[in-house]
């Protein structure tokens, strides 16, 4: 499966459209969650450009990213808060986390199942999940000139069945980008517009999808033992580690 790797990501948050996509998506996490004062907020896939607005509020804010994509020190000017890690591996503590933001993921992982099964494992009991992939009938699932023309689009009924079969339990899905997905000046000054509009009119056919996740919790039957298990620790790297072009270009340059 083709996914755009860390500096792609990158790139397409530093232009104009990408800022656009950025505001768009904050302001649609902050319906869902308006309130996440004193949690520990983990991002997953490359959710970085959208976790600057909430570090103030939460008690905890980092970011994870996985090796397939390549990793980017976050945030800029101040100490690393985002690690490299595998998708199925993820070096955190059972019930370590109260929200977790995943984006640019579930569409590109191919390992889907022990993903969200390891995002169980690091919630808290009460812990909920908010993923954002491209919508399976949105013109931005179908042109890779942006991060969410790359994987596998989802509709909101496949959506709802992969989070159930992993133990959580869903609420209602949610649209955003209805403008379409280009750089044309006239189509970024009428985003928000289109926006509202496409709210309204056409909730079925946005960008993309957004779907909260509450982590399910059974009880333990009587003579049930808690197995632990241990999870590598990721030492945190002494410089940026990029996606592999960027790594093989550096070699073959030397």
């Amino acid at each position: 499966m083709m996914r755009p790797d860390v500096i792609d990501l990158r790139n397409f948050y530093h232009t104009h459209l990408g800022g656009v996509v950025r505001r768009a998506l904050v302001r649609k996490i902050r319906q869902i969650w308006p309130d996440i004062s004193n949690f520990r907020l983990l991002g997953l896939g490359y959710a970085t450009p959208y976790l600057f607005p909430f570090r103030s509020e939460t008690e905890r804010t980092l970011a994870l990213m996985p090796a397939e994509q390549g990793v980017i020190h976050w945030p800029h000017g101040g100490p690393g808060l985002v690690g490299l890690c595998e998708e199925g591996t993820l070096p955190l503590e059972d019930s370590s986390v109260d929200r977790v933001l995943w984006v640019h993921g579930l569409e590109n992982t191919r390992a889907a199942d022990a993903a969200l099964q390891e995002i169980w494992r690091v919630l808290t009991s009460s812990g909920r999940l908010l993923v954002i992939v491209p919508g399976r009938r949105s013109v931005w699932a179908r042109m890779e000139k942006t991060p969410f023309g790359y994987g596998h689009p989802y509709s909101d009924k496949q959506l709802r069945r992969i989070l159930r079969e992993n133990n959580f339990i869903t609420s209602d899905t949610v649209g955003a980008l209805y403008f379409p997905p280009s750089s044309i000046r006239l189509n970024l000054r009428a985003a928000q517009f289109m926006e509202n509009l496409g709210e309204r009119w056409w909730p079925g056919f946005s960008g993309v999808r957004l779907i909260e996740a509450e982590k399910q919790v059974f009880a333990l039957s009587e003579g049930t033992k808690k197995v632990r298990r241990f999870r590598p620790v990721i030492a945190p790297a002494a410089r940026p580690i990029g996606a592999r072009r960027e790594v093989s270009k550096n070699t073959s340059r030397s």
